[in-house]
């Protein structure tokens, strides 16, 4: 059942013993004294709906540890002591001196509830509406997008690794999958922990191996092909077929029939890293800096620091990239777009400014802020010259009336209905193809669906210094934004859950509790039932 704080105090309250010595204006303060009304009973009493059963910490007092922690990046076991041993914890969440505090797994219980629930996210929301009532966004019109890589929780496996591990998982988690890996696989002891015992710098005795596991693996799953299985072994069989195939090929001189594999030359697209974190995924930040783990977005408000959206996804798809994600930050919070004269005013004063490194740059971003009625200030993206300091796509002129392309030579050529126009053998005599094209079919220009969206953008950044000094005044505010979500005192953050949601929620969390410390260092507080800014 739900639990619930008592109005009077404890003989040894820390709050009215030792509560002098935490910091006006920190933290634990603001919790010490407004975390009943910041976190209100009545918003969580859906999570113990049958009034039964042992009572739960109070709602303000599990929420306000699970904000502490998500600021202060700690364990479940570390939330814990701190809780049982620190003062500030003790008056923050209104306990006594000799309180011995909780098991670590009471947190655990408390994120499951949370994510079964209808409302998940509801620390997060709590303190956006303590945002919405101060009015710190109001007229403020501009947005900061960006995104950072967050480390996983796990360690990346080998493909030796992620196959044994696929099918033990699959052992565990499909009833009757044990007696079907005995009778058809054998590559394999299964049930012994480790590694194989073979020579790994034999190549010959690394690809017979492989494809002793692979062929178990293939068999595993023809063997389970026609049972009748719930979400979870559905998931476990899954997997192990992924596994099988993303990381290998026919062995050389081999179709993939005879069962001889090898390890693939390539890295998968969307690459599983590891079984234990299905979700986690490869990712570069550049050419030269390679990371796993997930990708963390943000959307801020450059002046305050207010983080306004918020989302975690996989590190690689398209549908988790930057534009992406930037379209959702741009659908939660445009306006809708009115024509009625009546009400141009108001449309004015809601339209936001919208500001993005280059890797916001696509077509479909800025055609989604345009459609919103609201303005994109990125970063266009480099144009890549097709020969060393020539000529790019911008030298060439596109008149999309005519259906033309005219090159720098003044050749012009017609653009096909799938956008492409072919120079070909027109270059070979051309003057200036060392300037143009290392190609010996000569040069061809492929005009993407937002082509000229994109080539005004560019010509807006080259010719408007008022664009590019808004940009270098708001954007780069954006940064320290992600600093502070994604490294604690100097240490890079790396993310303590499994999987896309869980961590996701964790996010949440963070991000209200950075916005809450941002508000409460601006002299937030509580009068006449609403939340206000004093300063």
């Amino acid at each position: 059942m739900q639990g619930v704080e008592r109005a009077d105090r404890k003989l040894l309250d820390a709050a009215a013993l030792v509560g002098h010595l935490v910091p006006e204006g920190s933290m634990f303060w603001f919790l010490a004294t407004h975390r009943g009304e910041l976190f209100a009973d009545q918003e969580f009493a859906d999570l113990f709906p049958s009034g039964r059963g042992r009572p739960s910490l109070p709602a303000p007092v599990a929420a306000s540890i699970l904000t502490l922690q998500s600021l202060y990046d700690l364990s479940d076991a570390e939330t814990a002591e701190a809780a049982r041993c620190d003062l500030r914890w003790k008056v923050a969440v209104g306990m006594a001196l000799d309180d011995g505090g909780f098991h670590p797994s009471t947190l655990t219980y408390w994120r499951q509830r949370l994510a079964r629930s209808a409302r998940p996210h509801r620390i997060n929301q709590a303190v956006k509406k303590v945002v919405e009532e101060t009015g710190i966004l109001a007229g403020r019109r501009r947005r900061a997008v960006d995104s950072t890589i967050l480390a996983d929780a796990v360690a990346t496996q080998d493909t030796v690794t992620q196959l044994i591990a696929a099918i033990r998982r699959v052992a565990r988690e499909v009833p009757g999958a044990a007696a079907q890996i005995a009778a058809v696989c054998s590559g394999h002891d299964y049930t012994k922990p480790g590694k194989p015992q073979v020579d790994w710098e034999d190549p010959a005795a690394k690809d017979a191996l492989v494809s002793a596991l692979v062929n178990d693996a293939n068999a595993l799953v023809e063997a389970l092909g026609d049972a009748e299985l719930d979400e979870r072994a559905q998931g476990a069989v899954a997997l192990l077929a992924l596994v099988a195939g993303q990381d290998v090929e026919p062995a050389e001189g081999s179709d993939g029939t005879d069962g001889r594999w090898r390890i693939a030359r390539k890295v998968a697209e969307d690459r599983v890293i590891s079984t234990v974190d299905p979700d986690a995924r490869p990712t570069r930040k550049s050419s030269e800096s390679r990371r796993d783990g997930y990708r963390a977005h943000v959307a801020a408000e450059p002046e305050t620091g207010i983080i306004t959206d918020e989302e975690l996804t996989r590190a690689a798809g398209s549908e988790n990239s930057d534009p992406a994600v930037g379209e959702r930050f741009l659908a939660a919070e445009a306006p809708q777009v009115t024509p009625d004269p009546q009400h141009a005013a108001d449309s004015d004063a809601r339209t936001l400014e919208w500001y993005g490194d280059s890797a916001y740059g696509s077509g479909d971003l800025r055609e989604a802020i345009a459609t919103a009625g609201q303005v994109a200030v990125i970063k266009p993206k480099p144009l890549q010259a097709a020969a060393a300091g020539g000529f790019t796509v911008d030298d060439f002129t596109v008149d999309q009336a005519a259906g033309t392309v005219t090159c720098p030579n003044a050749v012009i050529r017609p653009i096909s209905r799938t956008g492409v126009a072919t120079f070909g053998a027109l270059c070979r005599t051309c003057p200036l193809r060392s300037r143009c094209t290392t190609s010996k079919t000569g040069r061809k220009i492929v005009l993407g669906a937002h082509d000229a969206l994109l080539r005004q953008a560019r010509r807006d950044w080259a010719q408007d210094p008022e664009l590019q000094a808004r940009y270098r005044r708001h954007r780069p505010n954006v940064e320290r934004v992600i600093s502070q979500l994604a490294s604690r005192g100097g240490r890079r953050l790396r993310l303590r859950y499994l999987g896309t949601a869980n961590n996701n929620a964790w996010l949440k969390r963070r991000t209200a509790a950075l916005n809450l410390r941002n508000l409460i260092g601006r002299g937030l507080t509580h009068r006449d039932g609403t939340w206000a800014l004093v300063t």
